[in-house]
């Protein structure tokens, strides 16, 4: 039996669900590299959901390294540590595709995501600074201040 549930309550969209459940358990250990995963027609079967779901869930994962497809053969999980050169490479991108996903799900879209993400990153790099002494200015954040500029004119 394979080890997924849909979440009705969930605003994740079913194929994201699957997308995401998946890399979770080849990130965890439960598939290991080189495991072959159920047929799309089988694993739409088993879980009783649209071969169509699947089928956009496995090449999603194959588009991000996780799985590899091979006409005829079937559909295998790949060796990521061995083709990232390190470990815990693909649990980063399970994250971050969640992330991702969560943010899209709200509206925004992929180049509102990396500006949000940017800045951020910016403000944490800036608490550390600070932390350590290194900094004791504060970062301005020139569009938050360019609006409160135009709305106070």
């Amino acid at each position: 039996m394979f080890p997924f549930e849909i979440d009705e309550a969930s605003d994740v969209p079913l194929w994201v669900q699957l997308r995401n459940r998946i890399a979770y358990l080849i990130n965890d250990g439960y598939f290991k590299p080189g495991d072959k995963l159920p047929t799309v027609r089988g694993l739409a079967s088993e879980i009783s959901i649209n071969y169509n779901t699947v089928n956009k869930a496995y090449l999603s994962l194959v588009s991000d390294g996780y799985l590899e497809s091979t006409r005829g053969r079937g559909v295998f999980v790949t060796d990521m540590a061995a083709q990232e050169g390190g470990e815990g490479r693909a649990e980063v991108e399970a994250v971050l595709d969640e992330c991702i996903a969560s943010c899209r799900e709200m509206g925004m879209d992929y180049d509102d995501i990396e500006h949000a993400m940017s800045r951020k990153i910016k403000r944490l790099k800036h608490e550390e600074a600070r932390e350590r002494g290194e900094v004791a200015a504060r970062i301005i954040d020139f569009e938050k201040s360019a609006a409160r500029t135009a709305k106070e004119a």
